[in-house]
């Protein structure tokens, strides 16, 4: 019997050997894999996060140390306030018309852009002769440069301008306003202007969700009997839903942050008294022409705060399905 044991033994190690060295080799070949994902990984990000580092991170840090001193830009700031730029940016009534400034004109954009956009891209999504012509020249305001935009409605809007004239010659010319110097029209005429140059972009990416829409869901609507504007209605616009909130999103950081057409549509001696102002054109008023460099490094980290914190709260209440449904795999 001992005899037997010791044959027997044996053979059941031989059998059982193999599996050892067979299972050692898949974990060893499961890490070289990881481990080579890891370094493909590191070697594709590594020159994204530089330059994100070098020029992001690094100048809103230093944007931060320097809003705590009192700066002009000249040598090492030495002055250091603390917060006494942040709360002198808020008692400025100036600085306070420039966030009303910045509040009509996002909230203008997004109620009159909006619409406007909607209604014109379901239009132009509709098959009819010169539909191509119709939306070239919808789109045409928007690849305008800035700078061009902002001086050609300069020129329109002067006293005696094309506007005047036009509405004048219309017999409307109890409308006639100065545009850009009426410290109570001003920034509605800027909220006109900027919605005529952007309103294109919401259009082309309301025409870009609306090529997405499945014909079969439209046709089985016409089948059952709804209107073209029942199908709009029940159909086409819910399925733009993410379109729209991504338009919002943009549309909102985006005027948050306008510079460039408020600097160059609107009149400096009424800019400085706050009526065309934004926190942006402030920013610049304030920290580059008077040289109070680290109040204007306080204004700008005000802007980042708000717009960072807009972001936040826009993502989380209202772009959180399109996120969530975006990633796949999601633990349950």
């Amino acid at each position: 019997m001992t005899s037997a044991n010791q044959i027997r033994m044996p053979a059941g190690g031989a059998s059982a050997s193999p599996a050892g060295p067979h299972k050692a080799g898949r974990e060893s070949a499961r890490r070289a894999d990881n481990r080579r994902k890891w370094y493909e990984i590191i070697g594709l990000t590594t020159p994204a996060v530089v330059i994100y580092v070098m020029f992001v991170l690094v100048p809103m840090g230093f944007a931060v140390y320097y809003s705590l001193f009192r700066w002009r830009g000249v040598g090492p700031p030495t002055e250091f306030v603390g917060l006494r730029n942040y709360t002198l940016a808020f008692q400025d009534p100036i600085f306070l018309d420039a966030l009303r400034n910045n509040a009509i004109i996002v909230f203008g954009s997004l109620l009159i852009q909006g619409p406007i956009a909607l209604g014109v891209a379901l239009l132009l999504n509709r098959r009819f002769r010169g539909r191509a012509v119709f939306r070239l020249l919808v789109f045409v305001p928007y690849v305008l440069a800035e700078v061009t935009v902002g001086i050609m409605w300069k020129l329109l809007l002067t006293d005696q301008g094309t506007v005047d004239a036009l509405l004048r010659s219309l017999g409307m010319g109890g409308l006639v306003q100065a545009w850009l110097a009426d410290l109570d029209v001003v920034i509605w005429t800027l909220l006109a202007v900027l919605t005529w140059k952007y309103v294109g972009f919401a259009i082309i990416l309301l025409l870009a969700g609306l090529s997405n829409v499945p014909d079969e869901l439209t046709e089985a609507a016409a089948i059952d009997g709804a209107s073209w504007w029942q199908i709009q209605r029940h159909v086409t616009i819910p399925l733009l839903g993410p379109t729209i909130r991504i338009w919002m999103f943009l549309s909102m950081i985006g005027s948050l942050q306008i510079f460039d057409m408020i600097w160059v549509t609107s009149v400096p001696a009424v800019r400085s008294l706050g009526a065309s102002a934004t926190m942006a054109t402030y920013m610049v008023d304030n920290g580059f022409f008077a040289r109070l460099w680290g109040y204007g490094n306080a204004v700008a980290v005000i802007l980042f705060v708000i717009s960072f914190v807009a972001a936040l709260l826009f993502q989380r209440f209202l772009l959180r399905r399109d996120i969530e449904g975006a990633i796949t795999g999601r633990a349950k």
